[in-house]
């Protein structure tokens, strides 16, 4: 498990403290006073206000009808974007102000629901205060604060949400079991409010999440993605991944993952935990670096060393070709987890490439070989170095200190070799077109094997990164290919 932190400062539940909220969503309240309905500001809109976290989804419940009051929110305050869900009594549109800018609002009625054990689509009934807030997924989310003009700022908190976010901790309105079977997704959200928030799911969420894990296979796998990148893109993603892992639900997910952990010791040798040396990594990625694909890339680097992994007595454990085979498991991955295709070459590059610069840490680097990897890592030379530095995870201070050292050698080299510029984002001097036509050939794999020797003398630096160097190399190349041949 990752280290503990500490709990989040605690404050004082008063009008005062509250910070300020759009003008408007009172001019909302002051519409509902005239419609003579009753108007809240719900769930996660209200926690990050408590909070003072930054927050764009806004949400207003509305006891009574909210569709005919949605279009009298959007007449009255000239919304715009205006989206209306009849069938499920919910509005959405966009509004802005001078202070705060623009918004989108959603507007509903408050409703209880009732899910069939073998269906992930409720039953929608209208209903109370009451029974909107109990069928929220954590008690911090069911909240309320009034908009109406009587009870303005007023803080409804039947399941004393606000206590939990004092102590941060995760605990649901109702039973657990009952909360997630209503919705399996929440214990997906489980997961990623804990690693937002650093708050803790108490021992009875835990336990309902670990005996009911299989529920998550009725839920939609776009919807569990959504809350899967989430977690990834979270401050601390590991508190996240650790409670997916132990309550089961990264093996029903991503078995290849959940696959990494433990220990095997054969003649007193053992192996690192390589899932929570993965976990780390996205950590350390984390901490430097926003891109959710490299934190993707991080998780995924060494999905293959189970299936690669073997024991030899002179050597000890090995995971040869775990590199070459991973980008396998993250082609499975990516389709299963209907991720989108684009980021898919990258990350399999990261996977692929992310043990090259090591050994360029330990030995004398040669130009040519620093070449071969701005080559091979192109415009995302720079991200790999990043995974490569998070990927060191040594307890031992010294070891850590050295092999950084050694990575500082390496960016130096890069820095120093004159083709970088034109290497990160490689482009071969001339093209296949460029043979072609330069020594009338057609298409075909002689046209292929003088590129790619052209390539390499550049990489290696047997020539110039220069356009008539390699015309001129090919030339030489192709006369020394025709008397070999004896033409």
């Amino acid at each position: 498990m990752p280290p503990e932190q500490p709990l989040h400062t605690t404050f004082a539940m008063t009008l005062s403290s509250l910070p300020a909220i759009p003008s408007l969503l009172y001019r909302i309240g002051d519409l509902a006073d005239k419609s003579g309905i009753e108007c809240y500001l719900v769930g996660g809109y209200v926690r990050d206000m408590l909070m003072q976290r930054p927050c764009s989804d806004i949400d207003i419940m509305v006891i009574g009808e909210p569709v005919a009051f949605a279009k009298t929110v959007h007449d009255e305050l000239h919304g715009r974007n205006f989206v209306l869900f009849e069938r499920f009594r919910t509005a959405q549109l966009e509004l802005s102000d001078a202070v705060h800018g623009s918004f989108k609002v959603e507007l509903v009625g408050a409703r209880k629901e009732s899910y069939n054990n073998d269906s992930r689509k409720p039953v929608t009934l209208i209903g109370t205060l009451d029974d909107d807030l109990s069928r929220r997924d954590f008690t911090i989310n069911a909240l309320a604060l009034s908009l109406n003009r009587e009870r303005r700022n007023q803080i409804i908190d039947h399941f004393h949400g606000v206590d939990d976010i004092n102590a941060g901790i995760l605990r649901t309105p109702l039973d657990p079991e009952k909360t997630f079977s209503d919705d399996p997704l929440r214990m997906m959200r489980t997961a990623r409010f804990a690693a937002q928030l650093n708050f803790k799911p108490l021992p009875e969420v835990v336990d309902a999440m670990t005996s009911m894990c299989e529920r998550i296979k009725i839920v939609s796998m776009e919807r569990v993605s959504q809350e899967f990148l989430k977690i990834m893109l979270s401050p601390r993603p590991s508190i996240g991944l650790a409670i997916l892992y132990e309550t089961g639900l990264l093996k029903e997910l991503m078995p290849e993952v959940a696959a990494m952990a433990g220990i095997e010791q054969v003649d007193g040798m053992g192996h690192k935990d390589t899932l929570f040396h993965t976990f780390k990594v996205v950590d350390n990625v984390a901490a430097t670096s926003g891109n959710l694909w490299l934190r993707i890339a991080a998780l995924l680097h060494d999905i293959a060393k189970p299936a690669t992994k073997r024991f030899a007595k002179s050597t000890g454990w090995t995971f040869h070709g775990h590199d070459a085979v991973g980008i396998k498991f993250v082609s499975k991955i990516f389709r299963y987890m209907r991720w989108p295709h684009d980021p898919l070459d990258y990350v399999q590059k990261m996977v692929r490439l992310h043990h090259r610069p090591i050994p360029l840490s330990k030995d004398e680097i040669s130009d040519s070989a620093v070449r071969r990897l701005m080559f091979d890592a192109g415009e995302d030379l720079q991200d790999l170095m990043t995974l490569c530095k998070a990927d060191v995870t040594s307890k031992n201070p010294k070891k850590v200190q050295q092999i950084m050292k050694n990575f500082t050698l390496v960016e130096a080299k890069i820095a120093e070799v004159g083709e970088k510029d034109q290497l990160a984002k490689w482009r071969p001097p001339i093209s296949g077109e460029d043979i072609m036509l330069t020594l009338g050939l057609p298409e075909g794999k002689t046209v292929g094997m003088i590129k790619k020797r052209m390539e390499n003398a550049v990489i290696d630096g047997l020539i110039a990164y220069d356009r008539d160097v390699a015309l001129d190399y090919i030339r030489q190349l192709y006369r020394e290919m025709m008397d070999d041949f004896g033409c």
